[in-house]
């Protein structure tokens, strides 16, 4: 049973959803058969997402093998592969004309490989489109296989993603089914000395009851595997079955996080209540390479 303690959330968390900005992305989603993180997570800029028809893309279906106590995708028993997902992905990308587009899955440790073989297929059934596209995975841990990571690095996404989500004190509180802190430290190691030319990204979620030195220390264990983008929001719980939040974090206080992590080297940070590890996810490499060409 969580000890639930419930918090006035602060005026600058006042976002409201419109249901009409969302409706025809739905509707096209829903046709498309096609699952997003943005619906299945209950994520709070699904409005702003939808209504520049972006979206970002969950596959391996819609039911996770792991419990993690923050999120609102389905946990249980899931179903078997559809083979046609990739190639729904990709009509989905073609439709909304996509420049820059993020794949995520659930966690299926049911599966001998984690899934990574959809992974590698979507990226290159999205290859084949006529319009050059940013690929951007934010994959599970596929319990830090080398062999599994090998294969989607082999596929050539731009960035590879996975999040840390909280600080390592937390981990066996609000992750306590399957996720591990230094496994997740070890998945982006190794994708690193794999394939170095691959932009990394992690996320991080405050607000859960940690404190500022495990949040540096947080920022410090990223940039020693060679993670180079980050994002930092507040975490909000989707129901009240779910892990309270804690604390709600100014405005300001994110903004100084994210000047700790261009201190530490990050190469480009996002930081601020409503900002998710996918949201506005084109502005890390556009970001990038304006400077460079500055």
């Amino acid at each position: 049973m969580l000890n639930v303690i419930y918090h006035m959330k602060p005026v600058w968390l006042n976002k409201k959803i419109s249901l009409r900005d969302c409706a025809e992305l739905k509707t096209l989603l829903k046709t498309l058969r096609v699952n997003t993180v943005c619906q299945e997570a209950h994520c709070p800029n699904i409005g702003e997402c939808f209504a520049k028809r972006q979206a970002t893309f969950i596959i391996l279906g819609s039911i996770c093998t792991r419990g993690c106590l923050f999120c609102a995708v389905t946990k249980g028993v899931p179903l078997a592969l559809d083979p046609e997902e990739p190639q729904r992905i990709t009509e989905a990308v073609k439709k909304l004309d996509l420049t820059h587009v993020v794949l995520t899955s659930v966690t299926r440790d049911d599966l001998p490989d984690g899934g990574v073989s959809v992974f590698v297929e979507t990226i290159n059934k999205l290859r084949e489109l006529e319009k050059k596209i940013m690929i951007e995975t934010l994959i599970p841990d596929f319990q830090a296989d080398e062999k599994a990571l090998s294969l989607l690095v082999s596929a050539g996404p731009d960035i590879i993603a996975h999040n840390l989500e909280t600080v390592s004190r937390l981990y066996a509180e609000i992750r306590p089914t399957g996720a591990i802190y230094a496994r997740t430290l070890d998945v982006l190691r190794k994708l690193k000395i794999l394939a170095p030319e691959i932009s990394l990204k992690s996320g991080l979620m405050l607000g859960l009851g940690e404190t500022n030195s495990e949040i540096l220390t947080a920022l410090d264990d990223l940039r020693a595997v060679g993670c180079e983008f980050l994002s930092i929001g507040q975490y909000l719980a989707p129901s009240k079955s779910h892990i309270p939040v804690k604390e709600y974090l100014a405005p300001e206080k994110f903004a100084q996080y994210q000047n700790a992590a261009y201190a530490r080297g990050f190469s480009y940070v996002k930081s601020a209540p409503y900002v998710r590890s996918s949201f506005a996810a084109g502005e890390y490499i556009t970001n990038i390479k304006e400077n460079a060409n500055a």
